[in-house]
């Protein structure tokens, strides 16, 4: 088992590990009406977002798709193919403010994997690396604290979901419009950019403006992991309706034994319960008028169904269980709720046998949904005080940290150097040695935040369980919804929406506890959250979809 394991759930898989290209979904940036300055949204639907160019790599073993389906592969592709011809950096050091969930990489002195990296870019790469482990918080104060302090590096990572305020006017007074070097055709002379889906791109622009480099990230959203030797007794994880799983988890849970079916993050089962009946992506848009997936009747019915298996004793008793990938993989736990690409990392890591429950129908004549990601996990912005000629060798070089899995570049950046940091078997799977673990895996995650190749699948030496992924993610995408607010911006989510989502969540939790009723859910808690946040939110959002539409 590697090392240096990524502990923050929510990002979880965001660097990935050996071979293992992966990337995870963000909540910040959209185009749209900006809040300070109007036409944003009619801008941005006029806006030419970069040409789709798939990169010509080694054909996978199971295709992908531009919809956001992983191409995948059961053994590392043979016959690696060049994407850079040369070296794209000037000779001029980069500067980049990144952050990272693991352990601190060496030292970029005593860092073979990163003095290598510096030598095939062609410039020497310093980081400004911040850890996040702590809170949201630590990598939000610092970009903060690097924007008031006016000594801007040359690439700033724009996280998706930390809370960042003023956004469109920071990137017009700080930061380079990419959009004449990205827009449409333009993004052919970087290939491994074009090769970026449009979908991650949105989350680059606003105002009708490209402002960042999309940082690509599996499109694929949380899924219910469960272990599937647990319910080999009750036949499996196939249930024919909430009332059947529920029945199956009551036979397999023994509290003497300390045997549990689910972790106790009610809020991520709840969701997964709501998929069940039907609910929408964050948002539901009908004939213009936007209601959000806490409104729905879908998603009072997840929490009916929470409430029913905490009464039931199938919750994990302790909701502070900071163990629960241990209990999972000893058989005292059925279920947990992961990101996607955390999955992906959890099924190389581990060798229990890890399967995706597909959301089905809670009752006869229901159609179950599973929400997509945003693709991306935030952009990379340009500082202004570059000067424009240097933009297309940072592009060239953001174009270098894209290149996708069939590449030599990604074999480098994922792997390190062959002999020192990884060795390859006869039939081409790739490991890393001791000093891959220390040097690549935790250089790589600070890397990859704010450059990466979009998602691939590739476990090495797993090619059941690669093949196994790849057919789940093709179920799921058959129910996938869109959250049709994506492409649009809203300052009151912004500043006001993850804030107020979190005080639905802590109320949520007290329901289900048993702390507070079921019926303060419609009285009390979704009243103050449209106060708070949700009408404006919805207004916002509302406006911008009808001036783009026009």
């Amino acid at each position: 088992m590697p090392s240096s394991r990524i502990d923050r759930r929510g990002f979880l898989g965001a660097a990935g590990v050996a071979g293992l290209t992966v990337a995870g979904g963000g909540l910040l940036t959209a185009c749209g009406d900006g809040g300070a300055t109007g036409g944003g949204a009619e801008a941005s639907a006029k806006l030419e977002l970069p040409t789709y160019v798939p990169a010509k790599v080694p054909a996978p073993d199971l295709p992908g798709n531009a919809q956001g389906l992983d191409p995948a592969y059961l053994r590392y592709p043979k016959d690696l193919v060049k994407s850079v011809t040369k070296a794209p950096g000037d000779g001029k050091p980069i500067t980049a403010l990144t952050e990272t969930f693991t352990t601190p990489a060496p030292a970029m002195n005593r860092n073979a994997y990163w003095q290598e990296l510096n030598k095939r870019l062609g410039s020497e790469m310093r980081m400004t690396i911040v850890n996040g482990l702590g809170a949201d918080s630590v990598y939000r104060e610092k970009f903060n604290a690097t924007i008031a302090g006016g000594d801007l590096p040359d690439l700033m990572w724009f996280p998706p979901n930390q809370g960042l305020k003023n956004v469109p006017d920071l990137l017009r007074a700080k930061f380079h419009d990419l959009t004449p070097y990205l827009s449409g055709d333009a993004v052919k002379k970087y290939p491994n950019l074009a090769n970026i889906p449009g979908y991650a791109w949105k989350t680059a622009v606003i105002n009708g403006k490209i402002w960042g480099y999309a940082v690509p990230y599996g499109r694929s959203g949380q899924v219910y992991v469960a272990n599937e030797d647990f319910w080999k007794p009750v036949g499996g994880t196939e249930f024919t309706s909430a009332q059947d799983f529920f029945d199956k988890a009551k036979e397999l849970l023994d509290t003497k034994r300390k045997k549990y079916v689910l972790e106790p993050a009610y809020v991520n089962h709840i969701q997964q319960f709501a998929y069940w009946h039907g609910a929408p992506n964050t948002w539901r848009i009908d004939d213009g008028k936007l209601t959000y997936f806490f409104e729905t009747d879908e998603y009072l019915a997840g929490i009916e169904f929470a409430l029913k298996c905490q009464q039931a004793q199938l919750f994990w008793p302790d909701p502070n269980l900071a163990t629960t990938l241990e209990k999972m993989e000893g058989g005292f736990l059925g279920l947990h709720v992961q990101s996607f690409p955390g999955f992906l990392n959890d099924s190389n890591m581990y060798d229990w046998p890890e399967k995706v429950v597909v959301p089905f129908a809670a009752e006869r004549g229901m159609t179950p949904s599973w929400s997509y990601g945003w693709g991306s996990v935030g952009f990379t912005a340009i500082n202004n005080n570059v000067p424009k000629s240097r933009i297309p060798t940072l592009l060239k070089v953001l174009d270098y940290l894209s290149a996708p899995l069939g590449t030599e570049e990604r074999l480098f950046l994922d792997n390190g150097i062959e002999g020192t940091h990884h060795t390859r078997s006869r039939n081409g799977d790739v490991a890393l040695t001791k000093k891959g673990n220390a040097e690549v895996l935790t250089t790589r995650q600070a890397i990859n935040f704010f450059g990466n190749a979009p998602e691939s699948l590739y476990l090495p030496n797993k090619p059941d369980v690669t093949r196994g992924i790849h057919q789940a993610q093709s179920e799921l995408m058959k129910i996938a919804k869109v959250d049709p607010t994506i492409g649009y911006f809203s300052d009151t989510f912004a500043q006001k929406g993850a804030s107020a989502k979190d005080e639905v969540y802590t109320a949520i939790k007290d329901i289900v506890a048993g702390r507070k009723p079921l019926s303060s859910f419609k009285k009390e808690v979704l009243p103050k959250w449209r106060r708070t946040a949700g009408d404006a939110m919805r207004r916002e959002y509302e406006q911008a979809i009808e001036k783009g539409t026009k």
